[in-house]
């Protein structure tokens, strides 16, 4: 069975210069349940007011995306070994950069 994932990214410029990269980075992210998140450039790349603070940044959702799938497993495994968890908290990272100081995902937790 193939399952199919969804998501519909919607950003506008509305009306900011756009080759003068002085346009908003913010913008939406609908799920396919549904749910609308908040997304936006980091601001540790893209300074406010063209990024968000309050939004999720693609590569922290990479992170976040990645140890939820690792959870699930986790506790999926202890399941098929009778074994039961009362709880589950990891505090995800990822840090990194080339030697020219762009940031590489070259290993995930």
């Amino acid at each position: 069975m193939t399952e199919t994932f969804t998501a519909t990214i919607q950003w506008e410029r509305n009306g900011a210069t756009f080759a003068d990269n002085r346009y908003s980075r913010v913008h939406e992210w609908t799920l396919d349940g549904g749910e609308v998140v908040p997304a936006s450039a980091s601001p540790s790349s893209v300074p406010p007011p063209f990024s968000s603070p309050n939004a999720v940044d693609p590569e922290e959702a990479l992170v976040a995306a990645t140890s939820s799938c690792h959870m699930l497993w986790f506790l999926w495994l202890a399941a098929q070994e009778g074994l039961i968890v009362e709880s589950y908290t990891v505090r995800a990272r990822h840090s990194g950069s080339d030697e020219t100081g762009t940031i590489r995902f070259t290993a995930l937790p």
